[in-house]
Formats: C-alpha cells, sequence, structure tokens
C-alpha cells in the first residue's frame, strides 16, 4: 500500500445538513466543508455518529461524499465512516466508499451485540483486508457498550498494514498510553473527544477527530501548533478558554447541540432527524452562554 492519507490534525466529524422536510441537502456540506477549510479545518469524517449516521442510506452518504471530496478538492483528506455491528454490511459499505473515491475509512467498534475482543479482532480485519484504503479504528465505549482493548488493537496494528490510525474516546489515558508505547511509529491516535485533545496530546496523540471544530476549527488547529512547538502554556491557555464550549456541545446527545449552534452564529444545517429530538430550551440557555463566551456571538 502506498503511504497512507491520514487525518488531519483537526478533522471534523461533519454534520449531515437537512432542509426543513428532514431531506439531506448535500450542497450545504459543500458550503460548510468550504467553510471550515478557511477557518482551520484540515480533514473531514463523513458518516459519523455526528453525521447521525443511522439514519442515512447508502445513496445519502455517497451524494455527502460526492459533495465534500468535491468541496475539498484534493487539499484535505477525506474520510468515511462505515462501520456497523454487521461484519458484513461494513464490508459492503467499505468496498461502496472505497469506489467513491474516499482517502480512508473510520470502523466504530461494533455496537449492541457486545462481541468479545476476539470478536473484534476478526471483525476489524475482515473489514480492513475488504479494501485497499488506510482505515481508522473508533474506540467509543459510551455509544457502543464495548471497549476495544489495548492488546487487541496492538495487534490489528501488527497483523493488518493498513489500520493505520486509531480515534480514541474512552477518556482512559492508562490504555491510550499503552497503545502508543506499543504502536508508536505505526498507528496513529487521534483524540476522540475536543475536551481531552490537550492531554491526549501529552500521551502521543497526533491530532482531533472534532466536533467543536465546527465553531472553533482554527483556535483547535493553533492550540495543537502550540504544543508541537514546546509552547505548553499556550496550548494550556488554548484548552482552557475552549472548555466550556466543549462541555456545552455535550449537554445532550450529540449533534443536537452542534447543529442548533450552528443555527445560532449563522450557518443553518437544520435540525436532527427522529429519533434525535430538537435542543431542549435550558439546554440551549447553556449552549448560547458557551458561544458568548468564545466569542461566537455578541
Amino acid at each position: 500500500m502506498a503511504e497512507p492519507r491520514l487525518p488531519g490534525r483537526v478533522t471534523v466529524a461533519l454534520v449531515s445538513p437537512f432542509d426543513e422536510r428532514g431531506e439531506l441537502v448535500p450542497e450545504r456540506a459543500a458550503e460548510l466543508a468550504r467553510k471550515l477549510m478557511a477557518e482551520g479545518a484540515d480533514g473531514f469524517l463523513i458518516g459519523g455518529s455526528t453525521a447521525e449516521s443511522p439514519t442515512l442510506s447508502d445513496e445519502e452518504l455517497e451524494r455527502l461524499v460526492a459533495a465534500v471530496r468535491e468541496a475539498a478538492g484534493g487539499r484535505v483528506p477525506v474520510y468515511a465512516g462505515t462501520g456497523s455491528y454487521d461484519t458484513r454490511a461494513s464490508i459492503r459499505r467499505s468496498r461502496m466508499a472505497e469506489r467513491w473515491g474516499v482517502d480512508g475509512l473510520m470502523l466504530v467498534t461494533p455496537y449492541y451485540n457486545k462481541p468479545p475482543q476476539e470478536g473484534l479482532y476478526r471483525h476489524f480485519r475482515s473489514v480492513a483486508e475488504s479494501v485497499s484504503l488506510p482505515v481508522m479504528l473508533y474506540n467509543v465505549p459510551g455509544r457502543t457498550a464495548t471497549n476495544l482493548a489495548p492488546e487487541t488493537v496492538v495487534r490489528l496494528a501488527e497483523d493488518v498494514p493498513n489500520i493505520v490510525a486509531l480515534k480514541q474516546a474512552s477518556g482512559n489515558f492508562d490504555e491510550t498510553s499503552e497503545i502508543v508505547r506499543r504502536t508508536e511509529g505505526r498507528l496513529a491516535v487521534y483524540s476522540g473527544d475536543d475536551s481531552l485533545t490537550l492531554p491526549m496530546l501529552a500521551v502521543g496523540a497526533v491530532g482531533v477527530i472534532s466536533v467543536s471544530g465546527h465553531l472553533v476549527a482554527g483556535r483547535l488547529a493553533a492550540m495543537i501548533d502550540a504544543f508541537r512547538r514546546g509552547e505548553a502554556e499556550e496550548a494550556r491557555r488554548i484548552h482552557l478558554e475552549l472548555l466550556p464550549l466543549h462541555k456545552a456541545l455535550f449537554v445532550t446527545t450529540n449533534p443536537i447541540p452542534v447543529k442548533w449552534a450552528l443555527g445560532r452564529t449563522g450557518f443553518p444545517v437544520g435540525e436532527c432527524r427522529p429519533p434525535l429530538a430538537a435542543l431542549p430550551e435550558a439546554a440551549q440557555q447553556v449552549v448560547e452562554a458557551a458561544l458568548r463566551g468564545a466569542g461566537l456571538i455578541g
């Protein structure tokens, strides 16, 4: 395999824009991608949980990929989320995404059926070996009820050449440190939680797969760059400045708050599809205050 194109240091997990009838508007996703690149995003993920992927058809995912790839124009990598709790379905969608021309795939830990570690290993290996694209594993036990153990990650990184990255959203720094220690040079680790990006960088992560990047991509990039330059105090300052926003965007289920926040800051992308619901008024006040605190609204 040629040198893999890894996700950018601030890869935004894009929302799926819908109109007032709940229909997909790919052109709006392209507008958003162009806006975010101008603000500092250097990668996109299509079809993650922030995109409401369980509600997207194959045809809708294809249209989103096409729109964002055209907007990106090859300047930044575009990954697609193609994993599920069904290995055969994950292979089918991964092969489709490869035909669509994405730069890589993200495979979430299977959810609901709670496979053991050997099942996870076989699942990820089967899906990754069905394509020639670089693959990023996604460990998010808070959503899937299953943790991808460090031993399994290391085994996959050693055995499957196109598994090149991990989006780690477990919040377990011991496990993340162990993964970095045993895979350094083979596996790029990304924070899966905006609020933990700086501490994740400290244990060896290279960037973030971001929700907050819809609003503050440039400041996240500045924080990462400051850390890489050894300017720890500047990185800490930005981290603490953005922390209330990171927390507010998860005051209820993602992507409900971030879609509301985009509308509040002048870039409406519609509401979430059922079964997700509108942002309650009390939560609106929390997000409003965080936007004001971050200087995003007057």
